[in-house]
């Protein structure tokens, strides 16, 4: 359809007023929100650098409810290693079964944002799964898939309470998917005093 002179078609009209009511180019509208910056969480576990006194409770049948466990009393040493993205962890205690030796390593992965926790002893020689979390609001949260008396189990390590001086570590296993938790492992560390 041919419009007089000076009349534009109602088609271009149209697109020329959907063009007004755009925002114009780099304007906030243009922008896409920006993703969430994930936390650094390379120096959460600063805290546990240096030496402590350390008193372990371990539960040693902590799937059937019972309360049957041993203590142990000894020292950790923890060391940084690669400007904190690690740390090194030797613990010696000493119980009713005679000296007691550990070893845990934790590492930061950059990418994920996340910390790893392996540990050994010195009777096994061999790192376990490593139970992998991060800290949020100054509590450290790990978890991993083990077995425990033949079962498969979630494990989840739990770092909290944690002062200048102290804090507290707890291990649990859960055999429903993480409903219920049953402590099999708890230490409470304060620093030693130079």
């Amino acid at each position: 359809m041919k419009f007089p002179a000076g009349i534009a078609s109602p088609l271009l009209l149209s697109a020329v007023g959907a063009l007004a009511l755009m925002p114009p180019p780099g304007s906030a509208a243009d922008i896409a929100p920006a993703a969430a910056v994930p936390r650094d969480g390379q120096h959460d576990f600063d805290f546990n650098i240096g030496v402590w006194h350390t008193h372990i409770r371990r539960i040693l049948d902590p799937l059937s409810g019972g309360t049957h466990s041993i203590e142990l009393n000894g020292t950790v040493t923890v060391r940084k290693v690669w400007d904190g993205r690690a740390e090194l962890e030797e613990i010696e205690t000493d119980g009713p079964n005679g000296h007691w030796e550990g070893l845990t390593l934790f590492l930061y992965n950059p990418t994920a944002h996340q910390w790893s926790q392996s540990f050994t002893n010195s009777k096994v020689g061999q790192l376990s799964n490593p139970l992998i979390g991060s800290f949020s609001s100054g509590r450290g949260e790990l978890f991993a898939q083990d077995t425990f008396d033949g079962r498969m189990v979630l494990v989840r390590g739990v770092w909290s309470d944690i002062r200048p001086d102290s804090h507290h570590y707890e291990e649990s296993y859960s055999e429903d998917g993480g409903r219920t938790w049953a402590p099999a492992f708890i230490a409470n560390l304060t620093r030693e005093k130079p």
